[in-house]
C-alpha cells in the first residue's frame, strides 16, 4: 500500500463504477413525487387565481398522470439518445427545450379554443408552468440516475 487509506479507495469506486438499478429507481422515484408534488402547488395556486376547480387537467389524477407517464417515457428516451449521440451534455439539453417548447401547443391550442372546459388564461399558464417543472425536475432527475 503507498499511503492510500480504503476509504479514499471505497469513495474512488463509487464515483467510477455506473450507478445500481436501485439507485436509479429510487432517484427517479423522487423526481416523480417531487414533480407532483410542486405541480399539486401550482394547482392549488391556479384555481386561488381564478382558474375553475372543475378544470380537469388541474385534477390531481389528471396532472399526477400527465407528469408520471412522460417522465418514465422521458427517462427511457434520455437513456436510448445518450447512448447514441457524440456528446449527450450537449444535446440532451437541447432536446428537452425541444420537447419543452413543443409541450406549450396543445396549450397554446387549448386558450384559443377551449376544448377542454373551464379553461381560462390562468388555467392554460398553470399548465404551461407544469411543463416547465416537469422538464426541469425530470432532466436533474435523470442526470442524477445517469450519473456514471
Amino acid at each position: 500500500m503507498t499511503g492510500t487509506s480504503s476509504s479514499q479507495l471505497a469513495g474512488v469506486a463509487s464515483t467510477s463504477a455506473p450507478r445500481s438499478l436501485g439507485y436509479r429507481i429510487g432517484v427517479l422515484t423522487a423526481a416523480v413525487i417531487a414533480a407532483v408534488a410542486v405541480n399539486a402547488g401550482i394547482a392549488a395556486l391556479a384555481v386561488a387565481a381564478g382558474a375553475p376547480a372543475h378544470f380537469a387537467p388541474l385534477t390531481l389524477p389528471v396532472f399526477a398522470g400527465c407528469t408520471v407517464v412522460p417522465m418514465v417515457v422521458g427517462w427511457f428516451a434520455w437513456r436510448a439518445v445518450s447512448r447514441r449521440v457524440r456528446n449527450p451534455r450537449r444535446t440532451m439539453p437541447q432536446i428537452a427545450l425541444a420537447v419543452l417548447i413543443v409541450s406549450f401547443v396543445p396549450d397554446v391550442l387549448l386558450l384559443v379554443t377551449g376544448f377542454i372546459p373551464g379553461a381560462t388564461l390562468v388555467g392554460v399558464i398553470a399548465l404551461m408552468t407544469m411543463h416547465i417543472v416537469v422538464m426541469g425536475v425530470a432532466v436533474v432527475g435523470y442526470r442524477l440516475a445517469d450519473r456514471r
